[in-house]
């Protein structure tokens, strides 16, 4: 019989259960609509909502007369019929499955993947919406039980074996937590190591959720609706980096190339838990378990700091100015120079007790 998760005492969520009640003020505040966009080129920043298109940007047409872009206009054709034959018949495909469909024709995966985009932009509606998904590559972990659409009653647990993110996230139902938190964290390695560490049971109700680096869009769709649904403080786990940071910004902000779905992707009330720079200095870390930025990661950081997000993140700005001062970045795994289970015994539990979020 599988061993009951048993958490910390009441009072040790205080902190958390303070957060959740300042969220749900804001929620009850409201937010803006997004402007309706006619293409995906440009976007503007709303702090409610995240990147969003602009109304008036700019339009790329294709002609089936245009020597340039026949084979292009033909192609939109090939997948908009499938998208109507899946519609009608109320199926669903991958990209990959239509992508193989007649690999020939279409040359790469990628050429795929740019013309769904474009047709949803073009038409207006996420791309779930043309019944076409995509294979999902982030795992969930915790106290979380939901239905997937064929009737399937998914549970997840506390173990050291996570769940796979459903691949239809519009079709999962009846979810039920009792959830403190959901801590997004950046990297599979790390995850699975607080799973080994026992992190979740031990710091039980809780959710985990790893998009495994960059995530997916149906991983970024699930923290969504558990957001939507719970309204649960929602946390991010990431390298002290720009490569960790920029991750974040895309489950909080989203990014450029799916402005157009921006309400269906973004948790603008996400909080930066770790690493920060600051929690380098304050434990000392030794240089030796440090990294120095590139040159590209120096690039990064300057361009994140030129958004117009940043701009509200005023603690935010201040950490990476922190990090391009040192000229050095860190790892999760640095925090095992205190001990190999710092992370999961001592790091975060202090974190989620004390409020040491931004």
């Amino acid at each position: 019989m599988a061993s009951v998760p048993t958490g910390p005492e009441a009072s040790f969520f205080d902190a958390l259960d303070r957060h959740r009640a300042s969220l749900m003020a804001m929620v009850k505040q409201g937010a803006g609509e997004a402007p309706a966009g006619v293409t995906r080129v440009v976007s503007r920043f709303e702090d409610s909502v995240g990147l969003q298109m602009i109304p008036q940007c700019i339009t790329r047409k294709i002609k089936s007369d245009s020597p340039k872009s026949v084979k292009k206009f033909a192609l939109i054709l090939k997948i908009l019929s499938m998208i109507y034959k899946l519609v009608q018949s109320n199926t669903y495909a991958t990209k990959r499955d239509i992508y193989y469909t007649d690999s020939q024709l279409f040359g790469n995966q990628a050429a795929v993947d740019n013309i769904i985009d474009d047709i949803s932009c073009m038409l207006k509606v996420p791309r779930r919406s043309l019944h076409v998904l995509s294979t999902s590559k982030g795992l969930i972990a915790g106290n979380l039980r939901y239905m997937e659409e064929d009737g399937t009653r998914v549970q997840c647990t506390c173990s050291a074996t996570a769940t796979a993110v459903p691949s239809n996230i519009q079709g999962i139902r009846n979810l039920i937590t009792d959830a403190k938190f959901l801590l997004i964290v950046e990297k599979d390695a790390t995850f699975q190591r607080l799973l080994d560490d026992n992190f979740c049971s031990r710091m039980s109700p809780c959710i985990m959720v790893t998009g495994k680096g960059i995530p997916d869009l149906n991983t970024r769709l699930l923290v969504k609706k558990l957001w939507d649904t719970f309204h649960l403080p929602v946390f991010t786990l990431v390298d002290a980096d720009p490569h960790g940071i920029e991750i974040m910004c895309i489950y909080k902000y989203g990014s450029m190339s799916m402005s157009f779905e921006a309400h269906s992707l973004t948790v603008p009330a996400i909080r930066w838990l770790g690493l920060l720079p600051s929690d380098i200095k304050r434990l000392n870390i030794p240089k030796d378990s440090l990294i120095p930025l590139t040159k590209h990661d120096q690039m990064k950081l300057d361009s994140i700091l030129r958004r117009p997000y940043i701009s509200c993140q005023p603690f935010w700005k201040k950490e990476m100015e922190m990090m391009a001062d040192s000229k050095m970045k860190a790892e999760i795994q640095a925090l095992t120079f205190l001990s190999s289970d710092y992370l999961s015994r001592v790091y975060l539990p202090n974190k989620l007790r004390f409020g040491g979020w931004i």
